[in-house]
């Protein structure tokens, strides 16, 4: 299968995900349930890369980039659970899925080539969700518009550092045990919050359920990413996967009632034309 293709089986995994974590986010703790998602994701990659995993070809870098790939992750998993608590959905999910324009500007920092027509399609990410959060009203959601949109690009941010350094990793190493590795990191990075902050536990049981589905969905979602480092173009995954945010767009339209003006519509158009030209 083509790293294209991998991006779209993410896409789709999260974009189910994403909705189920704004249902989530209103019913139980954040902490609690990131912690349990990830934790059912990892329980999930276990035994596949105990058994299946090649961890003599494992090198000390791989270790290292699988480690700051997990903190990204847990950051940036955070950053995604808070911007969906508050909302809404068609406000946040493009944000989050504009990260590919972050790796862009990371490859161009790293002096890989980067043309003027792939700047452009960023701009034009950035443009369709400014027009996005412009028509959407400070009162809509759960909180202000300006903490949903922060909490949005610390996900965005923290997702372009996870896949980066996820393939730089699979590529010094192997698939499966960065996988797992990047997961227990992220674990590491949640559980000390939850001691800090006296969240309870609220909600959690009746969740639990729709708690290990988003932890196989997750799970599913970053190992295609992974999987498709040693592939050609392997950028192309984490760009296709950004696309989750049309399903998670259209699942709040059909399931949370979230309507839709006809210039957000252009707005959300005009950011995934830019991120559908980045994956081309």
């Amino acid at each position: 299968m083509s790293a294209l293709g991998l991006g779209l089986i993410a896409a789709l995994a999260w974009g189910v995900h994403d909705i189920c974590v704004r249902y989530v986010s209103q019913r139980a703790g954040i902490l609690p349930s990131l912690a349990t998602v990830l934790a059912a994701g990892a329980l999930l990659v276990l035994p596949v890369a105990l058994w299946l995993g090649d961890w003599p070809g494992m090198t000390m870098q791989a270790y290292v980039f699988s480690g700051l790939s997990g903190v990204a992750f847990g950051i940036a998993g955070y950053g995604l659970y808070k911007a969906f608590e508050i909302g809404p959905v068609r406000l946040v999910a493009p944000v989050i899925g504009a990260y590919p324009v972050l790796s862009l500007a990371a490859a161009g920092l790293d002096g890989e080539p980067v043309t003027s027509a792939q700047w452009a399609a960023g701009l034009a990410v950035v443009a369709g969700i400014a027009l996005v959060a412009m028509l959407i009203g400070e009162g809509e959601g759960n909180g202000s518009r300006r903490a949903a949109l922060t909490w949005a690009l610390l996900g965005a941010a923290g997702f372009a550092l996870t896949f980066a350094a996820g393939q730089h990793a699979t590529r010094a190493g192997a698939d499966l045990p960065v996988l797992l590795v990047t997961r227990a990191t992220a674990i590491a990075v949640i559980l000390p919050l939850i001691l800090l902050r006296t969240e309870a536990l609220r909600g959690l049981s009746r969740q639990m359920p729709l708690l290990l589905l988003m932890g196989a969905l997750d799970a599913v979602a970053l190992g295609a990413i992974m999987v498709a480092a040693p592939l050609q173009n392997p950028e192309f995954a984490a760009v296709a996967a950004s696309t989750f945010g049309i399903v998670t767009i259209l699942l709040a339209r059909v399931f949370l009632g979230e309507r839709m003006s006809l210039g957000q519509w252009g707005g959300i158009a005009v950011a995934f034309c830019g991120i559908g030209y980045l994956a081309i």
